[in-house]
């Protein structure tokens, strides 16, 4: 099954020759080494690179394991180049190379060579390229499929589409599974055998069970406020334990660092300004989210917001929480301030959009709950309410837009509409 990564290949192809190290990361089975191996290699073949040109390493396959070793990678590469055109170097789990800091590096020397490589979470996070590359390397962060994605190869209607988007995410694989008890087992053995072992054989994590206790209780709270003080109290209310607010600081930076996890950052609107804690929590693939729970506690609205925002991460934009001040008249003549919520505030530069995720404001209360941040803020940004019913976008006499889910999702210029 071919799946088309254009967004992706595009951002490849807009770097290609820029004399740094194109890092791609994300997390495991995102669809990483397929962009690379089979569209970004096409790609070149069809614009007139020659085979021999494109130097292919998967260093997870067995038969180059000779090729883990730094100087017998530097030979190899070096023995492959004839001549003076652009050779293009690609190698796949480059963690498994011994010193492939040096070897990068080393690259970076050789004047005719592009080079590309993807990193496993287990020792490559994007907290390592930051750290090991930072003015020579280009990071392009690679995400699950968007239901966009999802849906050019899924073989159904839409809205089958999204039943089982939101039950099982949009890790490529899934696409190629027939039946629910397939997938499910297939998400559940990755999160507990691959994405957690990862972080544990990395970090040296000794008490195991608190991470996984951990990665459950985020899991059941996404899209509410929270904070590794707040998790401590829980901990020791709920469950009858004693974790620092510390040690949870800590294993959430871990998560986050593995991309398994996303933090949502609170932002005071007018004050301009970062709030601190709390925050929220999404999850880079709600697929994995609802694994961890064992496909219990499915609340669609709560998945919805979860997609909404990895959609607004996707399309390149800084997401936060948005806080605004609100005045509410009290009977006696007195005002109370009030602190609403904007469920998300997605900048990219210069560009500026509140989303609000709302499963519906067919009550005139809830569409009143909705509305009332927005008018709130007071800046000429726009203002969308993105809704579970499947409806075109509509505007009300104060320009706050309305879109349906499924609009919103496969329409990559929804947000300027």
């Amino acid at each position: 099954m071919r799946i088309e990564r254009n967004d992706y290949l595009s951002k490849l192809i807009s770097k290609k020759n820029n004399g740094l190290i194109k890092v791609v990361t994300g997390v495991r089975r995102c669809g990483k080494t397929y962009l690379l191996f089979n569209l970004f290699h096409d790609y070149l073949l069809a614009n007139s690179v020659a085979e021999s040109h494109i130097i292919k390493v998967a260093l997870d396959d067995r038969s180059n394991k000779e090729l883990r070793n730094p100087d017998n990678m530097l030979e190899y590469v070096k023995g492959r180049i004839k001549d003076n055109q652009v050779y293009y170097i690609i190698i796949d789990e480059v963690q498994m190379l011994d010193e492939f800091e040096d070897v990068l590096n080393s690259f970076l020397h050789i004047p005719n060579v592009d080079v590309y490589v993807t990193g496993s979470n287990s020792k490559f996070l994007s907290s390592d390229v930051i750290t090991e590359f930072r003015g020579r390397g280009d990071e392009i962060r690679v995400h699950p499929l968007s239901f966009r994605e999802y849906t050019s190869a899924y073989e159904g209607s839409v809205d089958e589409a999204w039943d089982d988007f939101l039950s099982y995410g949009g890790l490529p694989l899934i696409l190629s599974m027939k039946t629910q008890e397939e997938k499910a087992d297939y998400l559940q053995t990755l999160f507990q055998k691959v994405y957690l072992s990862d972080i544990i054989d990395r970090h040296k994590v000794r008490n195991k069970d608190e991470l996984d206790e951990l990665v459950s209780v985020l899991s059941s709270a996404i899209g509410s406020l929270t904070s590794p003080l707040k998790l401590s109290r829980t901990f020791k209310s709920v469950k009858n334990k004693t974790i620092s607010d510390k040690t949870l600081s800590t294993y959430i930076g871990y998560l986050i660092d593995a991309f398994l996890i996303s933090k949502s950052m609170r932002f005071d609107i007018k004050g301009k300004k970062y709030i601190g804690s709390p925050a929220k929590y999404y999850f880079v693939d709600v697929g994995l989210r609802n694994a961890k729970l064992n496909f219990r506690q499915m609340e669609e609205n709560h998945i919805m917001e979860n997609i909404l925002y990895n959609e607004l991460c996707i399309r390149g934009y800084r997401v936060d929480v948005g806080g605004v001040d609100y005045y509410a008249s009290n009977s006696d003549g007195t005002r109370t301030k009030r602190q609403l919520e904007v469920d998300f505030v997605a900048t990219k530069g210069s560009r500026k959009y509140y989303v609000q995720s709302a499963f519906s404001i067919n009550d005139p209360n809830k569409e009143r709950q909705e509305v009332r941040p927005l008018l709130s803020i007071g800046d000429s940004f726009k203002k969308i309410i993105v809704v579970r019913e499947n409806i075109r976008e509509r505007r009300n006499e104060d320009g706050i837009m309305t879109i349906g889910i499924y609009n919103f999702l496969l329409d990559a210029d929804s947000l300027d509409r």
